[in-house]
């Protein structure tokens, strides 16, 4: 019989990618459109959509690796706290444990024995997914979600800087938009797939939000950024 698939253990790594490619998509494609607008060159395009990226990429990867690391300390120290409970009043730990069997439908007798047999196999562990919610697979881990967050960031803004080289300057900002929502589609549709969620659900939400990102930046652009020309 074939096991189920589950899709829980690429929490970590999934929602940084996801942040990553599309925050890469609309952060360099609002730049590029916000400096096209204000220039009749490519080199200016160019540049701040390279400068977008490799900025971008590098503050993702950072703010991730720091974000997910507090989250790892938080834990720790949690596990650690736990660990002295369960050292100078076990009993005590037990009942709590007993107590959490119960809540999810236990009767008392038979949520005591469960929690003397796993209390007996590995007691810190029991508690730490009953009584704290972690577990291997949602344990954080910080260089994974850093390198997925900065890699997925390159591999989203790489296209808008692509169409920076390419797209005729005149219709800059109108190739940027376009390019911009059906790469926000592929990867929403990409997430989605790897997530086991809904496609068409999942690209219209990013579809919807992408442009009022980019409208919203490029409008400020345009109001508070003077044209060169």
């Amino acid at each position: 019989m074939e096991l189920e698939k589950h899709y829980t253990n690429r929490t970590g790594w999934l929602r940084a990618a996801v942040l990553g490619a599309n925050d890469g998509i609309i952060s360099t494609t609002s730049l590029v459109i916000g400096i096209a607008a204000a220039s009749d060159t490519r080199s200016p395009i160019v540049l701040a959509a390279l400068a977008g990226l490799v900025a971008g990429s590098l503050s993702m990867a950072a703010g991730e690796y720091v974000s997910v690391s507090s989250q790892a300390d938080i834990e720790k120290a949690d596990l650690a706290r736990e660990k002295i409970e369960l050292q100078t009043m076990p009993e005590v730990e037990l009942k709590e444990l007993a107590k959490i069997y119960v809540a999810q439908g236990l009767d008392k007798d038979l949520a005591m024995q469960v929690a003397v047999q796993l209390t007996r196999k590995d007691a810190l562990a029991a508690h730490a997914r009953e009584e704290l919610g972690i577990n291997e697979i949602t344990q954080p881990k910080p260089l994974q979600a850093a390198f997925a967050s900065g890699a997925s960031f390159i591999s989203g803004g790489i296209l808008p800087f692509l169409v920076a080289f390419f797209a005729p300057i005149k219709s800059m900002v109108f190739y940027q938009y376009g390019f911009a929502i059906v790469f926000l589609a592929l990867s929403g549709a990409i997430a989605a797939k790897a997530g086991g969620s809904n496609v068409i659900k999942a690209v219209i939400r990013i579809c919807f939000w992408g442009t009022v990102a980019m409208v919203v930046t490029a409008l400020a652009g345009y109001i508070f950024g003077a044209r060169t020309d």
